[in-house]
């Protein structure tokens, strides 16, 4: 009977451990199907974004690999960038010994980076290596935040994406306007000139007009006058 109770006990014993297999299975699916999102949404903001594009060039053309850790819960992703975009994985990739960049941050932390496009978010995240890597990374971070794609969203649609010119830019601004309302200026001093002689030559015309239709009046009757008395002399 001991016997028995021993290899039921062996039997059993197995099942928590499938247990705990099958839910560590679903988790990492879970993540996986996260990063696949997240990869996607920034192939399409590199896509349709220059500046971010821009700002991801150095980082790809390095070939960076950040080491993400969030605490609250425990997850551990690496991000690479390359040319092709940004792809993302939960072990580190196979060519390298370790992360170029490391981030540590609490997950209220890394969703605040993400969500509020502000670079004090950034830089209360914990980011280790290389300064010119980690300052590269931090400007892609704020442009890449949620704000800051949505802001990007609208300037398409409303073009406020154009920098603010600078004091030297309004001055050359208002000194070019200048100009073009003293060239309006003299044109209308010009046409008002020149409007001006036109009223006169047509008085001018008008009288020279009254003039010649008197004087054929004029000569009219003196001519019906010497037709009348050469009849009756």
């Amino acid at each position: 009977m001991i016997q028995d109770n021993s290899n039921s006990a062996q039997n059993q014993a197995p099942k928590p451990a499938a247990e705990s297999h099958s839910g560590g299975v679903i988790s990492k699916s879970l993540l996986s199907i996260v990063l696949i999102f997240i990869e996607s949404a920034l192939t399409l903001m590199l896509r349709f974004d220059p500046k971010l594009r821009q700002l991801a060039y150095p980082l790809a053309k390095a070939g960076t690999v950040v080491c993400i850790r969030s605490y609250l819960p425990h997850v551990t992703v690496y991000a690479t960038f390359g040319y092709r975009g940004v792809l993302l994985d939960n072990e580190l990739p196979q060519d390298k010994q370790a992360a170029d960049i490391t981030v540590n941050a609490y997950s209220f932390q890394l969703i605040n980076a993400l969500i509020n496009h502000n670079p004090d978010h950034i830089e209360a995240l914990q980011i280790r290596g290389e300064a010119a890597q980690v300052e590269n990374l931090k400007g892609f971070l704020v442009r890449v935040g949620v704000g800051g794609a949505i802001q990007n969203v609208l300037a398409k649609f409303t073009g406020g994406d154009k920098q603010k010119p600078t004091p030297e830019e309004r001055a050359e601004k208002i000194a070019n306007y200048q100009i073009k309302i003293n060239e309006q200026a003299e044109r209308i001093d010009t046409l008002t000139m020149e409007n001006q002689r036109l009223a006169t030559q047509l008085i001018e015309a008008k009288s020279k007009q009254k003039s010649a239709i008197i004087a054929a009046i004029v000569a009219a009757v003196i001519a019906l006058v010497s037709i009348v008395l050469h009849f009756v002399i």
